[in-house]
Formats: C-alpha cells, sequence, structure tokens
C-alpha cells in the first residue's frame, strides 16, 4: 500500500506541476474577440457555411527572439512551419496519434500522414491529410489552417467540424516571437439557431488544457 500511496501522491504533484508549468508560460483569450481574423477567412467562411454559432479560444506564447534559432527566422514561412511541424510530431500530440493510428490506420489511410518522422518533416501544404483527423486547408507565411472534428475522407459538413490555426510572427517592436494556436469549433452540417457552441463546458476545459500543452511542448523545438 505504501508503494501505491506514493505513486499516487507522485502522479499528483506530477500533474500539477505540469498544470502551473502551462498556466505560467501560455495565455489563453476566450472567446475571441469580434474582430478576430478568423470571421474573416476564408476556410471559415467555407466551412461553417450556416453561420452557426462557434466554441472558440487561442492559446498563445511569447518568446524572447534571441532564443528562437536563427535559420527559421531567414526563410519566409519557416517559423509556423516549425511550430506546425512541432504541434503534430511533438510529444504533446503522441498519445492522441497512437489512439487514432489503432482505429484508423490501415490502406484507406496509408497516403496520410502518421508517423512522428513525417510529422516532424512534412511541408504541411494545403491537401496534406494526417492522422484520419487532420487536414491542412489553407497556409500562408504566418498560419497554418487546419479542418478538424471528423475524418479528411469526409468532404461534406459534419455534424462536428472546425478550425486549428497554428500562428507564429514576430514582433519586432518587443523584440518578441508570438506563437498562436486558435481553436474554433461548430456544426456546419444543418443550421443550428441559437448562441451556444456545439462542445459543452465539460469538453471545454480539457480542450484548453490539451492546447496549452500542444503549444508549449511544440514550441521547444524553436529555441536554442
Amino acid at each position: 500500500m505504501g508503494i501505491i500511496r506514493r505513486t499516487f501522491y507522485t502522479g499528483v504533484l506530477t500533474g500539477a506541476g505540469v498544470l502551473a508549468y502551462l498556466g505560467t508560460t501560455t495565455t489563453l483569450t476566450s472567446p475571441l474577440s469580434s474582430d478576430d481574423p478568423i470571421w474573416r477567412s476564408r476556410p471559415y467562411a467555407k466551412y461553417n457555411v450556416h453561420q452557426n454559432a462557434s466554441m472558440h479560444d487561442v492559446v498563445t506564447k511569447r518568446i524572447p527572439l534571441d532564443k528562437i534559432k536563427p535559420e527559421l527566422l531567414q526563410k519566409e514561412g519557416g517559423l509556423v512551419l516549425e511550430l506546425c511541424r512541432g504541434v503534430w510530431g511533438g510529444i504533446g500530440y503522441r498519445p492522441q496519434l497512437g489512439y487514432l493510428a489503432r482505429k484508423y490506420q490501415g490502406p484507406a489511410t496509408s497516403s496520410q500522414l502518421w508517423t512522428p518522422k513525417q510529422l516532424n518533416t512534412s511541408t504541411y501544404e494545403p491537401g496534406t491529410q494526417l492522422s484520419d483527423h487532420f487536414e491542412v486547408v489553407d497556409k500562408t507565411p504566418t498560419e497554418i489552417t487546419v479542418r478538424c472534428g471528423d475524418s479528411p475522407r469526409n468532404r461534406g459538413p459534419r455534424d462536428s467540424d472546425g478550425l486549428f490555426v497554428i500562428q507564429a510572427e514576430v514582433d519586432a517592436k518587443r523584440g518578441e516571437v508570438i506563437l498562436g494556436l486558435k481553436s474554433c469549433f461548430f456544426n456546419s452540417a444543418t443550421k443550428i439557431e441559437g448562441i451556444q457552441g456545439p462542445v459543452p463546458y465539460w469538453i471545454e476545459l480539457p480542450h484548453r488544457w490539451y492546447s496549452r500543452l500542444l503549444l508549449a511542448a511544440a514550441s521547444w523545438r524553436l529555441t536554442n
């Protein structure tokens, strides 16, 4: 019983430490402001055709510019690409990747990205599909937008739909890099009346901590 008790308390303390780290090194903004660029974006207009209410938030992290690997700043789009690789190829996504691989990896999804090596080296061009749950739908020098919520093999409207926007840009005035992981989830299948988003609160809370974890873990590969 002593070993079990020590293991339990170690797990609790470790979990508390992780949450404390994520809470102090990342910033959550929810809901998004009414003038957020996502509302005017092409992917949002294309997929939320009914303009249904959504659950939306953004996690951000700032890193001093002098701590960023210089080569990532030399090529346009290099910073956000490396961050995107870190989100999907990093340790934060690894448990979900393993779960999705056990369920969906096979001949029908063989053209998608599944291995850490593939996820860590892809250029994430529009049309790239990964782990039968995400598809890149837009890419700019500072943002990579990924559709989520269902299999990318389901090309049409979905009861569960959404967008992740992975962001990285330089704030030269403050000498920092701003990293972001923006989420927006909605029902794209039918018109839903009201202002309530599709995600219950008991899912919202773990989602937001998961977003913090994904961004924090991905940011490690950008620094010296």
